[in-house]
């Protein structure tokens, strides 16, 4: 990773960049046959200012942000406490989203994301980490298992009118 990168934990006044660009990663990875109106709605209803600044002042999530020169590049997302069935645990967390733009992937900057995770869960004290990456994303699919996240079976995400197939992928921490 670039040393000029910082990661750092969001703040309210990250609400509006962080929104557009969980929106453009989102899009990028979902809407690959073009916008549906079951993507309009989710990116509307998850990726708004409000709903971003909402996550931020979440006491059970935790946001951290990479910024390179005052511009966001990426970001992930946390949340204590969360259980799958497929991924059983007594302290779990689960990392809702590991976004980074396009430009910036293949840098490091995913990895030192998710370590960072990592160390955030362990030191609220978690002792599992899960997700749940789509099963049409080789790329993530690829990532996690190279960082030792073992697959645990089979979810499903739904959007609207939309069932998406996702894989359940922990690791103990």
């Amino acid at each position: 990773m670039a040393p000029d990168i910082l990661i750092r934990p969001a703040i309210p006044a990250d609400a509006a960049c962080l929104g557009v660009l969980a929106t453009q990663v989102f899009l990028d990875t979902y809407a690959t046959e073009g916008i549906r109106p079951a993507i309009a709605a989710e990116v509307q209803r998850s990726f708004s200012t409000a709903a971003m600044l909402a996550l931020i002042e979440h006491a059970a999530i935790v946001l951290q942000v990479a910024e390179r020169q005052g511009h966001l590049i990426g970001f992930a997302q946390l949340t204590l406490g969360t259980q799958h069935a497929a991924a059983p645990s007594a302290r779990p967390a689960e990392l809702d989203r590991l976004y980074v733009q396009e430009p910036f992937t293949g840098q490091g900057l995913g990895r030192a994301l998710l370590k960072d995770c990592e160390a955030q869960a362990v030191a609220r004290g978690a002792t599992s980490l899960w997700l749940t990456p789509w099963v049409g994303n080789a790329r993530a699919l690829a990532f996690y298992a190279a960082l030792g996240y073992a697959d645990a079976g089979q979810t499903w995400f739904e959007m609207d009118d939309m069932r998406i197939e996702n894989r359940v992928l922990s690791k103990p921490l």
